[in-house]
């Protein structure tokens, strides 16, 4: 059995390896067949050769990041040890390019290797499909293309629209005026704008309708010029629908179509016009589509394995 000893000399081991060596367990768990002990400083670790230098591979690349953030968590640890190489890594982290400055001076930006991609596509594209679960960026991702290209001036408004109550829009039995009953269905698309425009200009943005936020029924007619405009939640929309969507499009407009096919809500024998489109469109140059997946996730650690588990059951059940 072979041993490769690491010893950490300018950095604190505590912060490194984690409240109770939380940071060690997920190595563990990613490095099964490897024994890993730490003690002060000192890490020591038994195996085969070859799994050796893939620990340490990785290790030097955790090292890396923590000596340039100064922190480390298990999202962190997760894209680190699941990335194909370092460039990779190094390409969806270090290198990612801050897109706009948020509310409080927040740094908005491109998270993940695909939420980048993402970014990259809608600079190359005028319309662009991301497609993946919850919480893997899509929709705040889009929101940021959105709100940059607004600041500089490349669009005049963004309109964002997603189909409400499942893809009927079956809005007449809630209370309210027509505000009051739409805005529940919109909220996610509030909290992506809230991070990033303060609460008294977008107010006054959606008063003077540079920024639109609407229903699908809203865009039937319409020629959307001059706009940055997100479908969300597209999986819920009807070949009808989507066709009638991307017809809006007008001169120097931006389309970004978001959804997650795995979680469509439409009625039994009624096809997804995100489904279709996707085989429709594919060949179609101009037209961008990104698949994002799991490892995108940034939400809550929990969303992941929830995710996983889910994946399990579906493929279990074909």
């Amino acid at each position: 059995m072979n041993e490769l000893i690491i010893e950490l000399t300018e950095i604190n081991p505590r912060e490194f390896f984690g409240l109770q060596n939380s940071n060690i367990q997920l190595l563990k768990k990613y490095f099964p067949k490897l024994k890993i002990v730490a003690r002060g400083s000192k890490m020591k670790v038994y195996g085969d050769e070859d799994m050796l230098e893939e620990f340490d591979l990785r290790f030097n690349m955790l090292l890396d990041h923590f000596g340039k953030y100064n922190k480390l968590d298990e999202n962190v640890i997760e894209r680190v040890l699941t990335s194909e190489s370092k460039d990779d890594y190094e390409t969806s982290v270090s290198s990612g390019e801050t897109l706009i400055h948020g509310v409080g001076g927040r740094l908005i930006k491109a998270q993940t290797a695909n939420q980048r991609k993402l970014v990259e596509s809608s600079n190359k594209n005028d319309m662009v499909f991301a497609i993946g679960p919850a919480g893997t960026g899509k929709t705040y991702t889009g929101v940021a293309l959105a709100v940059k290209a607004l600041k500089e001036k490349q669009v005049r408004r963004i309109i964002l629209t997603r189909p409400a109550v499942e893809a009927g829009e079956n809005l007449g039995f809630l209370p309210g005026d027509l505000k009051e009953k739409l805005d529940p269905y919109m909220q996610p698309l509030y909290d992506a704008l809230r991070d990033m425009v303060p609460s008294e200009k977008l107010d006054s943005f959606i008063e003077k309708g540079i920024i639109q936020i609407a229903p699908m029924a809203f865009m039937r007619g319409r020629t959307l010029d001059n706009a940055f405009v997100i479908l969300d939640e597209a999986q819920n929309t009807t070949h009808a629908q989507m066709k009638m969507f991307l017809t809006r499009m007008g001169k120097n407009a931006k389309f970004i179509i978001t959804g997650d096919p795995g979680q469509i809500d439409l009625p039994r024998r009624v096809t997804s016009g995100l489904k279709e489109a996707l085989l429709v469109l594919k060949n179609i140059q101009g037209i961008g589509m990104i698949y994002l997946d799991d490892k995108d996730v940034i939400r809550h650690k929990l969303v992941k394995k929830v995710i996983a588990a889910y994946k399990e059951i579906e493929h279990r059940n074909g």
